[in-house]
């Protein structure tokens, strides 16, 4: 039995979902000018958590077979045969729903749609329309990922703003440095599963450049966000700084270095407390405006 929840609890891939929820919250305070109420944002956490958990888990009943051939992947519980494939299709559909009448009864409809429209942006155009297609599948297919900002906004608001989409391009232009680093890392498993991820298919210095010019444009998003936001000065130093150590990083991925994978995976960890950082900078920057 334990084995077995054990299993659901991964098909959600909840590590990754904890990254997604780190956009939430912020994003929420921003809205709010302020603290939402603890009701909004637990119900938010709970209903996004569900809608990412089934997003993750209808992408390893379509991906099943793929991820017998990954190292990486090999683990996952259908895979290994702990729970199979019409059962995860049963849950990731059950707590799909479950997300959107949550959203439904305690955010907004604007919220309930926009959770809606991330899962099936992440299952149908990422997951089965461009990943296993386009070399930039997770430029476009990333898309999904930045939707909680939207979501936690506009389960506030019942509304967008300008804002709003500064943050989620922030998000965006973030999303690909972050994960090329980690394909570069695993470039063997996504070649072995006929994955066509950037670093998989391109030389060293095309996805070198590409990295540098999504996190360029992710720094001069994030300008913007804190400008639109009219956040404190201070908090603007910050996340400049934030940025530029986040570039300094990207100095040290040089094509002949003999640790190539081992400085792409310190990219990929940096990634995520740069992502992180920026979140508490954001809630610290709003609470004391």
């Amino acid at each position: 039995m334990k084995i077995l929840v054990r299993g659901y609890v991964d098909l959600m891939k909840l590590r990754v979902v904890e990254l997604l929820l780190v956009s939430t919250l912020p994003a929420m305070i921003l809205a709010a000018k302020g603290l939402p109420s603890f009701s909004l944002v637990a119900t938010t956490i709970i209903a996004g958590t569900l809608s990412a958990g089934s997003a993750n888990a209808f992408n390893m009943v379509i991906e099943s077979e793929s991820d017998k051939l990954m190292a990486r992947t090999s683990k996952r519980p259908i895979v290994t045969g702990v729970i199979s494939r019409t059962n995860a299709a049963i849950f990731a559909f059950i707590i799909g729903i479950l997300s959107l009448i949550i959203f439904w009864i305690f955010t907004t409809p604007l919220a309930t749609l926009l959770s809606f429209i991330a899962i099936a942006f992440y299952v149908l155009v990422y997951t089965i329309g461009l990943k296993r297609r386009s070399s930039q599948n997770i430029v476009w297919g990333g898309a999904a990922g930045c939707m909680p900002v939207f979501i936690g906004w506009a389960a506030v608001t019942n509304s967008l703003s300008i804002t709003a989409l500064a943050f989620f391009m922030v998000i965006f232009f973030w999303t690909p440095p972050h994960f090329w680093a980690l394909a570069i890392k695993y470039k063997d498993d996504y070649s072995a599963a006929g994955i066509p991820m950037l670093p998989v298919v391109a030389t060293k210095a095309n996805v070198h450049r590409q990295m540098w010019f999504h996190t360029v444009l992710m720094i001069a998003s994030s300008i913007w966000l804190i400008i639109s936001a009219d956040l404190p000065t201070w908090s603007l130093v910050v996340t400049i700084f934030l940025g530029l150590v986040f570039a300094r990083e990207l100095v040290a991925l040089k094509e002949s270095s003999p640790d190539y994978g081992k400085t792409a995976g310190k990219i990929f960890q940096w990634s995520i407390t740069y992502l992180s950082l920026l979140s508490v900078v954001l809630v610290a920057a709003q609470l004391s405006a």
